[in-house]
């Protein structure tokens, strides 16, 4: 007899009533822990920081077999600002107009919900003797720094020889109504310093000076003009 189905719209609101803004957990991943531990995924909570500032990270896999499925997420949110400028309270999770409201709704607490909800209707469906198996990689370091988070957990992973052979990332994504794309691919990040040199002078003999600014703005055009890429059919 299956078991009864999970509501993604209460696990999601259990999750937003945990206060968690980064780097605090407020009991985020516990929860998350517990529908898994359900559903007899094996469970690895994982702490990674300096003491004293730890970070809460959760593995999580059923099953051993290939293809792995893995899906990431994060557990942490931005502050939520002052609260005399919310119309409802950020960490109540409140059900108004048809939407649950609350700080990581969608990004990306209802994600996770519907992971979990997800991972349920899998296994339930899923025939005798079926191969594979699946993962949640849930982080709280996502909205900070994110050196103890996701990084972390796939250097273990990685020493476990346990590398996912695939990852579906449920960081909100539309163009015109929820749920109406998935983008195949990843957005990546360049951090450099840039440095223009010049030489200082008077107004009254601009002919002298040569304006650093100048340079940089130049500069920084060239940067924001380039075409990097034409990116893919699906990303």
């Amino acid at each position: 007899m299956k078991n009864a189905p999970f509501d993604p719209v209460a696990i999601a609101a259990e999750l937003i009533r945990r206060p968690s803004v980064t780097p605090l957990d407020a009991g985020a991943i516990d929860v998350v822990a517990a529908h898994l531990d359900a559903l007899g995924f094996i469970c690895h909570r994982l702490e990674f920081g300096a003491a004293g500032g730890k970070i809460a990270n959760l593995y999580a896999r059923w099953g051993t077999g290939r293809p792995h499925l893995c899906f990431a997420g994060h557990t942490d949110v931005v502050p939520p600002g002052p609260r005399e400028a919310w119309s409802l309270d950020p960490f109540a999770a409140e059900l108004h107009d048809g939407a649950l409201w609350g700080r990581g709704a969608v990004d990306m607490k209802g994600a996770i919900a519907a992971f979990i909800a997800a991972v349920q209707r899998w296994l339930g469906d899923r025939p005798p003797g079926a191969g594979g198996s699946v993962s949640l990689l849930i982080t709280g370091d996502e909205e900070g720094a994110g050196i103890d988070g996701t990084r972390r957990v796939l250097e273990w992973l990685a020493a476990r020889d346990e590398i996912p052979d695939a990852c579906v990332v449920g960081e909100p994504t539309c163009a015109a109504a929820l749920g109406d794309m998935i983008k195949i691919g990843r957005r990546g990040s360049l951090t450099g310093r840039l440095t223009a040199q010049g030489v200082q002078g008077h107004t009254a003999y601009p002919q002298l000076a040569d304006n650093a600014a100048h340079r940089l703005v130049k500069l920084l055009h060239a940067l924001t003009t380039a075409e990097l890429d034409q990116g893919s059919a699906h990303f």
